[in-house]
């Protein structure tokens, strides 16, 4: 029987600079993002000890999966290991640039912390998740974010409910090639301008990428969907993080649909229509319903 469950929304990077490559290997970036009703689901029943199940076939079920990683990190920071059994069930694609793995580590913390009585802050939790991954500590909050540092310190956004067209060829993407091919001396020049604003009325005046300069160099065909989105009536389109997942940003959801439809002439991969949660949204639950998202 099911004690509890949560979903685990997907995200895209709306905006995402890079300054600076840091001593620790990581980069300084300036990054918006924006949690999505497309969620994976992690569902609880009481267990003896720690288990996890997950039914993708690209999906590990034991402690090479982050949800078993922040379970772990959970029961260590409590003194308690979680005696519960984790059913993840997953609708975000893998290693696609909108941060499914690192949202279900979040989700995990949060359903722990949920179940033992809130033993740890709201400040625990984030250093947690910021042990687990650069991306995890966004999605405790589950609303839009500029974040900032290695992507950790966050300030909230307040965004509209922009409706997104999600495209995924499937190519596999390493974000760390990504990162390593950086050219940051020409970003400096050419890079994705730091506005003054985040205007939720013409997102297209700052919708940006710098990774871009790498993915789409190394795989064309990508730019070329991106032209199909712009042709298709996106408001501005990008790519979510490394890649290879492409959005196109619509302000209404049959607009967004009717572009669905159009690219699926054409294209073979994965395509979904979802919508992005609002700050309103993300402060009330972790139980947006994924009703406002659909596969095409």
């Amino acid at each position: 029987m099911t004690e509890g469950w949560r979903l685990c929304p997907a995200k895209v990077n709306l905006y995402l600079k890079v300054l600076a490559r840091r001593e620790d290997g990581y980069h300084d970036l300036v990054t918006v993002m924006q949690p999505l009703t497309l969620a994976d689901e992690l569902r609880l029943t009481p267990g003896q000890g720690l288990s996890l199940e997950c039914r993708h076939p690209e999906v590990p079920s034991g402690p090479r999966n982050l949800v078993w990683r922040a379970a772990e990190a959970f029961g260590a920071a409590t003194g308690q290991v979680p005696q519960v059994h984790l059913e993840l069930v997953k609708k975000i694609p893998v290693a696609a640039g909108l941060g499914g793995g690192s949202s279900d580590a979040a989700g995990t913390l949060l359903a722990l912390n949920d179940r033992a009585g809130t033993p740890l802050s709201a400040e625990k939790l984030h250093e947690l998740a910021a042990a687990l991954g650069a991306d995890v500590p966004f999605f405790l909050q589950r609303s839009p974010a500029v974040g900032r540092g290695i992507g950790t310190v966050l300030s909230p956004l307040d965004l509209p409910p922009y409706w997104y067209v999600l495209l995924n060829p499937g190519l596999a993407i390493s974000t760390a090639w990504v990162y390593r091919n950086l050219d940051l001396k020409a970003l400096a020049q050419t890079g994705a301008p730091l506005p003054a604003a985040w205007d939720g009325d013409h997102p297209e005046a700052w919708v940006a990428n710098d990774l871009e300069t790498v993915t789409l160099s190394r795989y064309p065909e990508l730019r070329e969907l991106l032209g199909e989105l712009a042709l298709a009536g996106a408001r501005a389109q990008g790519m979510s993080g490394s890649g290879p997942t492409l959005f196109g940003l619509f302000l209404e959801a049959e607009a967004a649909r009717a572009a669905a439809r159009r690219l699926r002439q054409n294209f073979s991969g994965w395509i979904t229509v979802t919508r992005g949660l609002t700050q309103a949204e993300g402060e009330a639950t972790g139980r947006v319903k994924d009703e406002w998202s659909e596969n095409f």
